[in-house]
């Protein structure tokens, strides 16, 4: 699930160990992005799909986190328009997706969808046990690991669609997580791209008076 408080209100020196810690959830997301994409297009499960996008979501909140820490407001800002405009079109291709399936029908494989979810779940995690350590720190730090915490309930979910798929023998409890998990990223994308816009007008209406 995406996260929307990702700004911080000024530049801050990072921990090396949180670095580090993001680095190695850069990794592991990345990873998990591959793997669950291949299976959840092996299962025909959008639910899976939806979650492996939401990897590769955090894989660059992770990448951006790393590169703006320290940097100004208005950079962060910045940063922080591509990371809401990228969440925006996740959430438009997870909903186009599951439209899709809806119409042409087909039951996924529960059975794949519940052994990837496990093992996505325990990898968000444990990605949210290695950040909790920074829960109460800057806005930014904060919010890397609120991003990991959502990211693991969703995992549950997933599982959740699994049991329903093969309880009721039909894909809809599938496609109800996917729907969910697309409506997510659209509120939590636009949420990001206003904020950024905020920040950046309030970063240029000073420079502009001064330019007067």
């Amino acid at each position: 699930m995406v996260c929307s408080s990702c700004q911080s209100d000024k530049p801050v020196r990072p921990d090396p160990r949180w670095r580090r810690a993001l680095w190695i959830a850069l990794a592991v997301n990345a990873a998990m992005f591959a793997a669950e994409m291949v299976a959840g297009f092996a299962a025909g499960s959008q639910s899976l799909q939806a979650d492996a996008l939401d990897f590769l979501g955090d894989a660059a909140n992770y990448a951006i986190s790393l590169g703006v820490a320290g940097l100004s407001i208005a950079w962060r800002s910045r940063a922080a328009l591509v990371k809401g405009i990228t969440i925006l079109a996740f959430g438009v291709w997870v909903l186009g997706s599951t439209l899709w399936a809806i119409r042409a029908g087909g039951v996924p494989h529960a059975e794949a969808m519940g052994a990837v979810g496990v093992v996505a779940l325990v990898a968000n995690a444990g990605v949210a046990a290695m950040l909790y350590r920074y829960r109460s720190g800057d806005a930014n730090m904060r919010s890397v690991w609120i991003c990991s915490r959502n990211d693991a309930i969703g995992n549950v979910a997933v599982v959740l669609a699994a049991v329903g798929v093969f309880g009721t023998g039909t894909a809809w409890p599938d496609l109800l997580v996917a729907g969910i998990m697309a409506g997510l990223a659209l509120s939590g994308g636009a949420q990001i791209v206003s904020q950024a816009w905020r920040e950046l007008a309030g970063e240029r209406q000073p420079a502009l008076a001064a330019a007067e």
